[in-house]
């Protein structure tokens, strides 16, 4: 990291971002095309858990090749300067490094969409197997991890 006097050496400062972001968002790579899509999510134990339909370039790509890479952020905008170039942002950010793994059996994916529901602020939900039928849920399980902030 090039700026060390930004970065987040606490673990639990870093999990506390990952459990208080709203989006997640999941780069992907497939040769030489990079591709980045948002997704609703869940943090835990040291997995990040999210849904998607069961096709679509994503998916596709997560097939093929399962490295991801994984950044939540939250911002309060602007730090202004009466010096337009000595502006800042006032942000957090956690960026991981992962192998994805699609969840098929009906325990593992009531388990990850529940995770998703409670992240989301609701009560986990007895799901049946009919509606996780036509659910992709994928786990992916967390190698590196690095968090960066200012004006925090």
């Amino acid at each position: 990291m090039r700026r060390k006097d930004r970065e987040i050496t606490d673990r639990s400062v870093i999990e506390s971002i990952l459990n208080n972001a709203e989006v997640c968002r999941i780069a992907l790579a497939d040769e030489n095309e990079p591709y980045i899509v948002p997704v609703c999510f869940a943090y835990e134990d040291n997995t990040i858990y999210f849904h998607s339909a069961p096709a679509g370039k994503k998916i596709a790509m997560l097939t093929k090749n399962p490295r991801c890479c994984v950044e939540v952020d939250r911002s309060s905008g602007p730090i202004k300067s009466d010096n337009p170039c000595k502006w800042e942002m006032q942000y957090q950010s956690v960026i991981c490094t992962g192998t994805a793994r699609i969840l098929t059996g009906y325990a593992e994916k009531c388990a990850a969409m529940n995770a998703i529901m409670r992240h989301y602020g609701s009560k986990d939900h007895p799901f049946t197997e009919k509606e996780l039928e036509n659910v992709c849920l994928v786990k992916v399980l967390l190698g590196g991890m690095t968090g960066k902030s200012y004006g925090y």
